[in-house]
């Protein structure tokens, strides 16, 4: 979503663009995800949130997203609904396949299949790469020597091209290299297809007694609960069972109820063991995107004649939880506006 974001707000400047897309499609993990971009209401919340987070960052993408979203309407992209459902965050949801057509229409020149292994002398870039969590060795490196054992819950080509490319132009790293976002998944031998990424989703640690396969516990205490799956995935096999009371089966999460999602995992052909006090479900950490990446200014740019957005990016999110959708679109548009004003 951030090359793409980048790709129009520039050819919206006048520029010529080309994105080179590494993967047979466009879209990134956006195409797969719940389509929700959204903010904290309060930046207050934002700051307490993610703690550790780059304030200038921050403020950015806090402070231009509703600008950003409206940019993304104007644009053409359907709205499926105007709320978010939760209290604490505004934003929108777009369908995903609508909203990946209509930022490919106005991205121009878009080439599959075509990933960028060398930087150009002669041009701006814009590095939009998605992080490096498709990549087993840096996410063994720099988040948990159970990265085998992880479920990539995103694309496959999000592999740390844009580190790399960064690292040889000089950028540096941010804070945050040992975080990620993901969701608690359905533990093998269940298999959850990519459609199924966010509705397989086991978001109820909070309802839960949490324990690792070698029998040590964990309190969540976040509303996201990323401290629980961050947690899980330094455990052995980056599983844990929750064990959920009888009682609690009927809690709300979100439009769902626990029961239901656990039946989701069920069928997906996860552990769940069922007793008359309480069920037992086998989860493992499924990672969506690296937190920790290349350091930026507020404008995205990470070294001389070179830029990053959306989660090539690290230190919007470090700490806590955030749009990652959110850092793409503002990210991506003030990305392109830098990249032009010293082209």
């Amino acid at each position: 979503m951030a090359g793409l974001c980048a790709a129009a707000e520039a050819r919206s400047r006048g520029a010529e663009v080309t994105v080179l897309e590494k993967g047979d499609r466009a879209g990134g993990s956006m195409l797969w995800s719940s389509g929700v971009i959204w903010r904290h209401r309060r930046w207050e919340d934002f700051r307490a949130e993610c703690p550790e987070g780059d304030p200038a960052l921050q403020r950015a993408v806090w402070g231009e997203l509703d600008a950003g979203l409206d940019w993304l309407e104007r644009l053409g992209a359907p709205v499926s609904e105007r709320t978010t459902g939760n209290p604490r965050t505004a934003g929108r949801r777009f369908d995903t396949t609508g909203l990946t057509d209509v930022l490919v229409r106005a991205a121009g020149d878009v080439r599959l299949g075509q990933p960028l292994e060398s930087l150009p002398p002669d041009v701006p870039v814009i590095l939009a790469t998605g992080g490096f969590a498709a990549d087993r060795d840096l996410v063994r490196r720099h988040v948990t020597p159970w990265a085998d054992d992880l479920v990539l819950r995103s694309n496959p080509w999000s592999a740390g091209d844009g580190l790399r490319l960064g690292r040889q132009a000089g950028a540096a790293l941010s804070a945050g290299m040992d975080e990620f976002y993901g969701r608690a998944l359905p533990a093998p031998p269940a298999r959850i297809e990519p459609g199924a990424f966010v509705g397989s989703a086991q978001l109820y640690a909070r309802h839960a007694l949490v324990t690792s396969l070698d029998g040590e516990s964990f309190e969540t205490r976040t509303w996201s609960e990323i401290d629980t799956v961050q947690w899980m995935a330094r455990r052995p096999r980056a599983q844990a069972w929750y064990e959920v009371p009888a009682s609690a089966l009927p809690a709300a999460v979100r439009d769902l109820t626990v029961a239901d999602m656990i039946g989701r995992a069920e069928r997906a052909g996860a552990q769940v063991l069922r007793g008359r006090d309480a069920v037992r479900v086998k989860v493992v950490a499924g990672i969506t995107t690296t937190l920790g990446g290349l350091r930026a200014d507020p404008d995205g740019r990470v070294a001389p004649r070179l830029w990053a957005a959306g989660a090539d990016v690290g230190g919007v999110a470090t700490g806590g939880y955030a749009s990652g959708l959110a850092a793409a679109l503002v990210l991506g548009r003030r990305a392109a506006a830098s990249a032009l004003a010293v082209a």
